[in-house]
């Protein structure tokens, strides 16, 4: 008989950033369809910032100012992003390969129909943001918050969420495989039965347990 497959999610490789990189700045700003390789990006630009199509492979955003950017089909490649804002970016179609997130705040980001591949997140902010139709493959989230979020249709394969506010997001149509749940509060969350074949363990059921009785309908009495 063959061995049972591993349910377990794949964890994602780190990105490969070069020892040295070269720095880059507002008076070298992003534009279209630009391809930067091996910098440590420093743009404090905000909702100034319009860019479609940019490319960075090997290099950092670092504490980056990018909130209310418009940056659709960002392509990022060994990119560490430490600190800074990209909150309410438009950021749709984007794709990332090996990408680390660090203290970020994306809250509002717009990531739909986005290519997330081996990318982590760590205490960042992702409240609010939309993630409708995202594909996402050995992604990891470590104590974020997703709150409210939009994961319509999400596809998600090899995903590790620990620590994760999930509050008030909705999972309607979403799909997982290989997907692990630890300690994330689920309450009134929308398509919980989207979580069909996610592992979780014994104690998140149990402190989900209201969660899941409220979208099965269930009555609580006293008796």
């Amino acid at each position: 008989m063959a061995p049972a497959a591993d349910p377990s999610p794949r964890p994602p490789s780190a990105p490969r950033v070069p020892s040295e990189l070269r720095p880059v700045g507002d008076e070298e700003p992003p534009v279209h369809d630009d391809v930067l390789r091996d910098v440590a990006v420093s743009w404090t630009g905000g909702s100034r910032v319009d860019a479609r199509g940019l490319r960075l492979q090997g290099g950092r955003l670092e504490q980056v100012d990018l909130a209310g950017s418009r940056l659709p089909l960002l392509d990022l490649q060994d990119v560490v992003v430490a600190g800074g804002s990209l909150a309410n970016a438009d950021l749709r179609e984007a794709t990332w390969r090996r990408v680390e997130v660090r203290g970020a705040r994306l809250t509002g980001v717009r990531l739909t129909d986005a290519r997330l591949d081996e990318v982590t997140f760590r205490d960042c902010r992702i409240n609010l943001a939309a993630l409708g139709g995202a594909r996402l493959r050995r992604v990891v989230l470590t104590d974020c918050h997703l709150g409210g979020s939009d994961l319509q249709a999400l596809a998600g394969e090899d995903v590790r969420m620990e620590g994760c506010d999930l509050r008030e997001a909705d999972l309607s149509d979403a799909r997982f495989t290989r997907t692990e749940l630890l300690a994330c509060p689920l309450d009134g969350v929308r398509g919980l039965e989207r979580l069909r074949g996610v592992g979780m363990r014994w104690e998140d059921v149990l402190s989900s347990a209201g969660a899941f009785a409220g979208h099965l309908g269930i009555r609580l009495t006293d008796g």
